[in-house]
């Protein structure tokens, strides 16, 4: 497979997943909770993301295994970034975000 195949492989890959976005991470914590944030899809919402599990079990780990309560959650800001799936072409991807913030019992 030539190098410019694999690259765009790699592009149709990325695009088809969740755009090769960073994953669920927590982005503020304390010694009661937190804040995680996770990237989703616009025809796929927040609820349904692959990320949304990956969130839980984060919030889930940061307690050590209890039980936690959700004070709110809404979008936060997503970022832009430009992918370059073939060789000369660019394109602007928008990344939309979903934050939870959490308290741990």
């Amino acid at each position: 497979m030539s190098r410019s195949w694999r690259k765009i492989a790699v592009a149709a890959i990325c695009l088809m997943t969740e755009g090769c976005a960073d994953g669920a991470k927590i982005v503020q914590q304390h010694d009661r909770g937190g804040v995680v944030i996770y990237p989703f899809k616009d025809g796929q919402g927040p609820m349904l993301s692959a990320f949304r599990k990956d969130a839980m079990d984060l919030m889930k780990e940061k307690c050590s295994g209890r039980s936690y309560d959700i004070v709110r959650e809404g979008e936060t800001k997503g970022r832009t970034r430009v992918v370059s799936p073939l060789d000369g072409a660019q394109e602007m991807v928008e990344e939309r975000r979903w934050g939870i913030q959490f308290e741990c019992n």
